[in-house]
């Protein structure tokens, strides 16, 4: 009987705690301390080997939480998308950091975005 009870209290104590280590780091204050648009060059296709180019846009943001800066790249699903409403220099935002290479800004909308 000792041991079912053992056993039950261990399985308890087990799932009860598994949440501890799943905890989500939660968003916190940043700001955008500049934004600026580039482009990078993309080969389409050689004609008589001269390299036919588009240019891709993306945005190069700076952002800071804390003490910490970040330089992060956003790229927009299309070419003709702009940055989010708000994304601005010197902009308040909400900000995670959930790897390092990952940073998720939240929107106004309470949209995510991932740079």
């Amino acid at each position: 009987m000792k041991p079912k009870l053992a056993s039950a209290a261990l399985l308890v104590f087990l799932l009860s705690s598994s949440h501890l280590y799943a905890a989500e780091k939660q968003y916190e204050p940043g700001r955008i301390v500049t934004v600026e648009k580039k482009f990078h060059e993309r080969v389409l296709y050689y004609l008589v080997n001269t390299p036919i180019t588009q240019d891709d846009p993306y945005y190069e943001i700076t952002l800071q939480v804390d003490n910490i800066v970040l330089l992060t790249e956003f790229t927009p699903r299309h070419a003709a998308d702009d940055l989010p409403d708000g994304w601005k220099d010197n902009a308040e935002v909400r900000m995670k950091v959930t790897d390092k290479h990952h940073v998720w800004v939240k929107q106004d909308g309470g949209m995510n975005c991932s740079c």
